[in-house]
């Protein structure tokens, strides 16, 4: 099986980017181009990796009515990303619109939808007019994604387990929030362990600043993908 690490280059310009990822081999992990690195350097920087080999998750949250949204969807699929996603509070017309623009390009990628951002907690969601609580949230819209045919959610690990009883174990579930036990959580408030995350349910783990900021990260993706690997063994 790929690896199951999907190493966020949150960076600021192409240059940054490029050099961790002259480092890296696809077969180690996946890539994350997020809105400040692509709002920098565009969607040449994002062809540049596909063509290396490396599996790239496009994570730009589209948002918008229905029409715009696919016209997006379909744009990013021609960048060759092995994934985008959307936001699934942009509702049924919306995912639905984005998941026929996919199914209709000649390199479809994969579809998923975010759900309850891992920044926000329960108090977060009552300020915008959410009552329910992050995990009712994150089930309600993922059942709704899995209804629009999208093929995963974008969810905190707290959630993946459920998500994959309600909604089947071939819904993706791809999970930001992922620290190491070292580190601090950052500005992530639902934050969860690589090997703890794969044991709750988590499809794909998106690591950031854990790697990226590392002083050794090959060294550091390299033990995150054993601890992976172990907890998969222990799975079977």
């Amino acid at each position: 099986m790929s690896s199951r690490v999907i190493i966020a280059l949150d960076y600021a310009d192409a240059n940054s980017a490029m050099t961790l990822v002259d480092r890296l081999e696809p077969s180690a992990c996946k890539v994350k181009v997020g809105k400040e690195l692509f709002t920098a350097a565009g969607p040449a920087f994002v062809t540049a990796i596909a063509q290396r080999g490396f599996d790239v998750f496009l994570d730009l949250k589209f948002h918008d009515i229905p029409n715009t949204v696919a016209q997006a969807c379909k744009a990013a699929a021609q960048l060759g990303v092995w994934m985008v996603n959307v936001h699934a509070l942009g509702g049924r017309a919306m995912m639905q619109a984005a998941r026929e623009a996919v199914e209709s390009a000649s390199h479809k990628p994969k579809l998923i939808a975010v759900t309850v951002l891992t920044s926000m907690t329960g108090s977060d969601l009552h300020e915008v007019g959410i009552e329910a609580s992050p995990l009712a949230q994150a089930m309600k819209l993922a059942q709704l994604a899995g209804d629009c045919g999208l093929d995963g959610v974008v969810c905190s690990a707290h959630e993946a387990g459920e998500i994959r009883d309600r909604v089947g174990s071939r819904f993706l579930r791809v999970t930001p929030g992922i620290r190491l036990p070292e580190d601090s959580a950052g500005d992530q408030k639902r934050v969860m362990t690589p090997q703890i995350a794969i044991e709750s349910g988590a499809s794909y783990l998106v690591i950031g600043r854990s790697v990226t900021r590392a002083a050794e990260p090959l060294a550091v993706l390299a033990r995150i993908n054993r601890e992976i690997e172990v907890q998969e063994t222990q799975q079977e």
